[in-house]
């Protein structure tokens, strides 16, 4: 049985945190141009998928609940900015995210910001305790008073 369970929890612990499969993208340019065209919100996500505790309780408890899926497919271009410890990134991505979390003044894991399609910022945050539905609020909120 102890051996069924390590590796069921080896399996789990080996799925790529997020995916483009889950609408998630890893290009900032590439999100530009699309929340242009789709006239939406971009949200990066800077983390460190598989080594931050906060990373991983923000992607459990929101990024992967239908609540917030539901509500970023029609609202938001999601980009993930990883800084992984585990898995290797490709040279020119490594080197995007360092560029980016240096040119928004990113210091810890998770940061999430909301950027219009030309990059300026318009509101921060992290993780918060409540679930995918209260983070869409929070979200709706933070877009709502930049809108004032």
């Amino acid at each position: 049985m102890k051996l069924l369970t390590a590796l069921t929890l080896f399996c789990l612990l080996s799925i790529p945190v997020f995916s483009a499969d889950d609408g998630w993208l890893t290009n900032l340019e590439a999100a530009k141009k699309k929340a242009e065209k789709d006239n939406k919100v971009i949200m990066m996500d800077f983390a460190g998928s598989d080594w931050c505790g906060w990373c991983i309780k923000l992607d459990k408890e929101v990024f992967s609940q239908a609540a917030f899926k539901e509500y970023a497919k029609d609202n938001l271009i999601l980009v993930m900015v990883d800084f992984p410890k585990k898995k290797k990134l490709d040279a020119a991505t490594e080197s995007a995210n360092n560029a980016l979390m240096e040119k928004y003044g990113v210091e810890g894991f998770p940061t999430v910001i909301l950027v219009d399609s030309k990059g300026t910022v318009i509101a921060q945050t992290g993780y918060r305790e409540g679930g995918a539905a209260a983070y869409v609020e929070h979200i709706k909120d933070l877009l709502a008073k930049a809108k004032k």
